[in-house]
Protein backbone atom coordinates (compact mmCIF):
# COMPACT_ATOMS: atom_id res chain seq x y z
CA UNK A 1 0.00 0.00 0.00
CA UNK A 2 1.35 3.54 -0.91
CA UNK A 3 1.05 5.61 2.76
CA UNK A 4 2.13 8.46 1.19
CA UNK A 5 -1.33 8.42 -1.08
CA UNK A 6 -3.63 7.03 1.09
CA UNK A 7 -2.59 10.16 3.52
CA UNK A 8 -2.68 12.80 0.47
CA UNK A 9 -6.38 11.10 -0.21
CA UNK A 10 -7.54 11.75 3.76
CA UNK A 11 -5.88 14.85 3.93
CA UNK A 12 -8.00 16.08 0.60
CA UNK A 13 -11.36 14.56 1.81
CA UNK A 14 -11.01 16.07 5.34
CA UNK A 15 -10.00 19.71 3.63
CA UNK A 16 -12.84 19.18 1.52
CA UNK A 17 -15.09 18.44 4.30
CA UNK A 18 -14.15 21.36 5.81
CA UNK A 19 -14.24 23.88 2.73
CA UNK A 20 -17.90 22.88 3.12
CA UNK A 21 -18.88 23.40 6.27
CA UNK A 22 -17.05 26.41 6.13
CA UNK A 23 -19.46 27.67 3.26
CA UNK A 24 -22.29 26.12 5.20
CA UNK A 25 -20.95 28.17 7.93
CA UNK A 26 -20.74 31.25 6.29
CA UNK A 27 -24.20 30.84 4.17
CA UNK A 28 -26.61 30.71 8.06
CA UNK A 29 -24.30 33.24 9.80
CA UNK A 30 -27.51 35.14 11.18
CA UNK A 31 -28.04 39.04 10.28
CA UNK A 32 -27.65 41.00 13.33
CA UNK A 33 -30.87 42.90 14.61
CA UNK A 34 -31.01 46.88 13.95
CA UNK A 35 -29.99 48.77 16.82
CA UNK A 36 -33.16 50.05 18.79
CA UNK A 37 -32.57 52.30 22.53
CA UNK A 38 -33.40 49.63 24.54
CA UNK A 39 -30.72 47.42 23.07
CA UNK A 40 -27.76 49.62 25.19
CA UNK A 41 -29.86 50.32 28.34
CA UNK A 42 -29.22 48.39 31.40
CA UNK A 43 -31.94 47.96 34.47
CA UNK A 44 -29.73 45.49 36.55
CA UNK A 45 -28.28 45.50 38.82
CA UNK A 46 -29.98 48.58 40.23
CA UNK A 47 -27.43 51.16 41.69
CA UNK A 48 -27.55 51.38 45.36
CA UNK A 49 -28.83 54.74 46.90
CA UNK A 50 -26.70 56.14 49.69
CA UNK A 51 -27.07 59.63 51.43
CA UNK A 52 -24.21 62.54 50.34
CA UNK A 53 -22.52 64.77 53.38
CA UNK A 54 -23.66 68.58 53.77
CA UNK A 55 -21.65 71.08 53.11
CA UNK A 56 -21.42 74.36 51.38
CA UNK A 57 -19.79 74.43 47.78
CA UNK A 58 -16.41 75.34 47.27
CA UNK A 59 -15.16 78.40 46.42
CA UNK A 60 -12.53 78.42 43.34
CA UNK A 61 -8.71 78.12 44.31
CA UNK A 62 -6.42 80.55 42.67
CA UNK A 63 -5.19 78.97 39.63
CA UNK A 64 -8.78 78.25 38.39
CA UNK A 65 -10.54 79.73 34.89
CA UNK A 66 -13.88 80.83 36.19
CA UNK A 67 -16.69 79.65 33.51
CA UNK A 68 -19.59 81.39 35.74
CA UNK A 69 -19.06 83.49 38.61
CA UNK A 70 -22.90 84.27 39.46
CA UNK A 71 -23.18 87.49 36.82
CA UNK A 72 -23.47 86.46 33.59
CA UNK A 73 -22.86 84.06 30.56
CA UNK A 74 -19.46 85.64 29.44
CA UNK A 75 -17.70 82.62 28.61
CA UNK A 76 -20.24 80.64 26.68
CA UNK A 77 -21.65 80.43 23.47
CA UNK A 78 -24.90 79.09 21.47
CA UNK A 79 -23.62 75.65 20.14
CA UNK A 80 -26.22 75.96 17.15
CA UNK A 81 -24.25 79.68 16.65
CA UNK A 82 -21.38 79.84 18.35
CA UNK A 83 -20.80 83.71 17.54
CA UNK A 84 -23.80 84.33 19.39
CA UNK A 85 -24.34 84.64 23.37
CA UNK A 86 -25.35 82.14 25.20
CA UNK A 87 -29.24 82.28 25.60
CA UNK A 88 -29.72 80.35 29.18
CA UNK A 89 -31.42 83.04 31.68
CA UNK A 90 -29.13 84.19 34.45
CA UNK A 91 -30.94 85.11 37.70
CA UNK A 92 -29.86 85.95 41.73
CA UNK A 93 -26.47 84.07 40.86
CA UNK A 94 -27.45 80.68 39.25
CA UNK A 95 -28.05 80.10 35.32
CA UNK A 96 -31.13 78.13 34.12
CA UNK A 97 -31.68 76.12 31.25
CA UNK A 98 -33.78 78.11 28.65
CA UNK A 99 -36.12 75.37 26.52
CA UNK A 100 -35.42 74.63 23.33
CA UNK A 101 -32.98 77.46 22.32
CA UNK A 102 -30.68 74.63 22.35
CA UNK A 103 -26.98 73.54 23.94
CA UNK A 104 -24.08 75.83 25.43
CA UNK A 105 -20.29 75.42 24.93
CA UNK A 106 -17.54 77.51 26.40
CA UNK A 107 -15.53 79.82 24.62
CA UNK A 108 -12.78 78.08 25.65
CA UNK A 109 -10.93 74.58 24.49
CA UNK A 110 -9.82 72.22 26.92
CA UNK A 111 -7.57 68.85 27.18
CA UNK A 112 -7.21 67.85 30.75
CA UNK A 113 -8.64 69.49 33.63
CA UNK A 114 -10.78 69.33 37.27
CA UNK A 115 -14.01 70.66 36.95
CA UNK A 116 -16.36 71.99 39.50
CA UNK A 117 -19.90 72.35 38.45
CA UNK A 118 -23.28 72.88 40.90
CA UNK A 119 -26.72 71.81 39.64
CA UNK A 120 -30.25 71.66 40.92
CA UNK A 121 -33.15 69.67 40.04
CA UNK A 122 -36.01 72.23 40.67
CA UNK A 123 -38.42 71.15 44.08
CA UNK A 124 -41.38 70.97 41.83
CA UNK A 125 -39.64 68.76 39.20
CA UNK A 126 -42.44 66.40 37.12
CA UNK A 127 -41.95 63.31 34.71
CA UNK A 128 -40.02 60.61 35.61
CA UNK A 129 -37.52 57.82 34.12
CA UNK A 130 -35.28 60.47 31.47
CA UNK A 131 -37.91 62.94 31.14
CA UNK A 132 -37.41 64.35 34.46
CA UNK A 133 -34.93 66.85 34.97
CA UNK A 134 -32.71 65.54 31.92
CA UNK A 135 -29.68 67.28 30.77
CA UNK A 136 -25.99 66.38 30.73
CA UNK A 137 -22.25 67.96 30.58
CA UNK A 138 -20.06 66.86 28.26
CA UNK A 139 -16.81 66.98 29.13
CA UNK A 140 -15.57 67.34 25.78
CA UNK A 141 -17.88 68.68 23.25
CA UNK A 142 -16.57 67.03 19.21
CA UNK A 143 -19.65 68.42 17.22
CA UNK A 144 -23.10 69.77 17.26
CA UNK A 145 -26.17 68.82 19.16
CA UNK A 146 -25.06 66.06 21.59
CA UNK A 147 -21.68 64.97 19.75
CA UNK A 148 -19.36 64.36 22.73
CA UNK A 149 -18.70 62.54 26.40
CA UNK A 150 -21.70 63.11 28.05
CA UNK A 151 -21.41 62.91 32.22
CA UNK A 152 -25.51 62.62 32.84
CA UNK A 153 -27.24 65.04 34.79
CA UNK A 154 -30.68 63.94 35.37
CA UNK A 155 -33.30 64.04 38.68
CA UNK A 156 -32.12 60.31 40.04
CA UNK A 157 -33.79 60.95 43.80
CA UNK A 158 -36.79 58.22 44.02
CA UNK A 159 -37.10 58.23 39.89
CA UNK A 160 -36.03 54.88 38.65
CA UNK A 161 -34.41 54.57 35.20
CA UNK A 162 -31.56 52.51 33.19
CA UNK A 163 -28.77 52.33 35.56
CA UNK A 164 -25.93 53.48 32.79
CA UNK A 165 -28.63 56.62 31.75
CA UNK A 166 -29.29 57.94 35.46
CA UNK A 167 -27.51 60.91 37.15
CA UNK A 168 -23.68 60.18 37.41
CA UNK A 169 -23.56 57.45 34.53
CA UNK A 170 -20.93 57.76 31.48
CA UNK A 171 -24.33 57.74 29.79
CA UNK A 172 -25.15 54.61 28.05
CA UNK A 173 -21.24 52.97 29.10
CA UNK A 174 -21.16 52.87 32.81
CA UNK A 175 -22.95 53.51 35.87
CA UNK A 176 -22.47 55.57 38.69
CA UNK A 177 -20.88 53.45 41.33
CA UNK A 178 -23.83 54.40 43.89
CA UNK A 179 -26.98 56.98 43.81
CA UNK A 180 -25.07 60.29 46.12
CA UNK A 181 -28.42 62.27 44.61
CA UNK A 182 -29.79 65.11 46.94
CA UNK A 183 -33.56 65.78 46.40
CA UNK A 184 -34.96 68.25 44.28
CA UNK A 185 -34.52 71.74 45.21
CA UNK A 186 -31.49 71.26 46.82
CA UNK A 187 -27.98 71.67 45.06
CA UNK A 188 -25.89 68.56 43.22
CA UNK A 189 -22.16 68.87 43.08
CA UNK A 190 -20.00 67.24 40.77
CA UNK A 191 -16.19 67.54 40.78
CA UNK A 192 -14.74 65.99 37.53
CA UNK A 193 -11.39 65.16 36.82
CA UNK A 194 -10.73 64.43 33.02
CA UNK A 195 -8.33 63.18 30.92
CA UNK A 196 -8.52 64.02 27.18
CA UNK A 197 -7.93 60.79 24.73
CA UNK A 198 -5.41 61.10 22.66
CA UNK A 199 -4.75 60.04 18.97
CA UNK A 200 -1.61 58.78 16.30
CA UNK A 201 -0.75 60.93 13.28
CA UNK A 202 -3.09 58.84 10.97
CA UNK A 203 -6.15 59.42 12.90
CA UNK A 204 -6.41 55.86 15.54
CA UNK A 205 -6.68 55.92 18.95
CA UNK A 206 -3.38 55.68 21.28
CA UNK A 207 -4.92 56.54 24.45
CA UNK A 208 -9.13 56.62 25.55
CA UNK A 209 -10.12 59.23 27.31
CA UNK A 210 -11.05 58.64 31.28
CA UNK A 211 -12.74 60.44 33.95
CA UNK A 212 -13.03 60.51 37.60
CA UNK A 213 -16.54 61.46 39.03
CA UNK A 214 -17.26 62.32 42.63
CA UNK A 215 -20.87 63.29 43.51
CA UNK A 216 -21.30 65.12 46.94
CA UNK A 217 -18.09 64.21 48.35
CA UNK A 218 -18.17 60.60 47.33
CA UNK A 219 -16.62 58.66 44.25
CA UNK A 220 -18.68 57.63 41.75
CA UNK A 221 -16.65 57.20 39.04
CA UNK A 222 -13.28 56.03 39.61
CA UNK A 223 -10.60 56.28 36.66
CA UNK A 224 -13.13 55.26 34.28
CA UNK A 225 -12.03 54.48 30.40
CA UNK A 226 -14.74 55.85 28.51
CA UNK A 227 -15.57 53.83 25.56
CA UNK A 228 -15.63 56.52 22.90
CA UNK A 229 -18.15 59.37 22.28
CA UNK A 230 -21.61 58.92 23.77
CA UNK A 231 -24.41 57.42 21.85
CA UNK A 232 -28.13 57.23 22.42
CA UNK A 233 -28.02 54.14 19.93
CA UNK A 234 -25.62 52.02 19.36
CA UNK A 235 -21.95 51.23 19.94
CA UNK A 236 -19.66 54.02 21.27
CA UNK A 237 -16.37 54.01 18.88
CA UNK A 238 -13.53 56.68 18.67
CA UNK A 239 -13.84 57.46 15.03
CA UNK A 240 -13.95 61.21 15.36
CA UNK A 241 -9.98 62.08 15.90
CA UNK A 242 -10.09 65.82 17.60
CA UNK A 243 -7.69 67.97 20.14
CA UNK A 244 -8.88 70.23 22.56
CA UNK A 245 -12.85 70.99 23.18
CA UNK A 246 -15.20 72.66 24.43
CA UNK A 247 -17.28 71.69 27.32
CA UNK A 248 -21.07 71.20 26.61
CA UNK A 249 -24.02 71.77 28.72
CA UNK A 250 -27.37 70.18 27.32
CA UNK A 251 -30.97 71.78 26.36
CA UNK A 252 -32.32 68.21 26.32
CA UNK A 253 -36.07 69.25 25.37
CA UNK A 254 -37.83 66.51 27.74
CA UNK A 255 -40.77 68.64 29.15
CA UNK A 256 -39.89 68.94 32.71
CA UNK A 257 -39.01 72.11 34.56
CA UNK A 258 -35.66 72.89 33.91
CA UNK A 259 -32.88 72.69 35.75
CA UNK A 260 -30.44 75.42 37.10
CA UNK A 261 -26.45 75.56 37.14
CA UNK A 262 -24.25 77.92 39.50
CA UNK A 263 -20.25 78.03 40.89
CA UNK A 264 -18.48 76.45 37.28
CA UNK A 265 -15.04 76.67 37.71
CA UNK A 266 -11.69 74.75 36.03
CA UNK A 267 -8.15 73.82 36.32
CA UNK A 268 -6.10 72.90 33.20
CA UNK A 269 -4.09 69.59 34.15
Amino acid sequence: MNLHFTFSKKFILAGMMLGVFTFAKAQTTPTPPKMVPEMTEFWEPEVKVITPGTGAGTTAPSDAIVLFDGKDLSQWVSVKDPSAPAPWTVNKGVFTVKKGTGNIQTKQSFQDYQLHIEWQIPANITGKSQARGNSGIFLASIGNGDAGYELQVLDSYNNRTYANGQAGSIYKQFRPLVNAMRKPGEWNVYDVVFTAPRFKEDGSLFSPARVTVIHNGVIIQNNTMIKGPTQYIGIPDYNQPHGKAPIKLQDHGDPSEPISFRNIWIREL
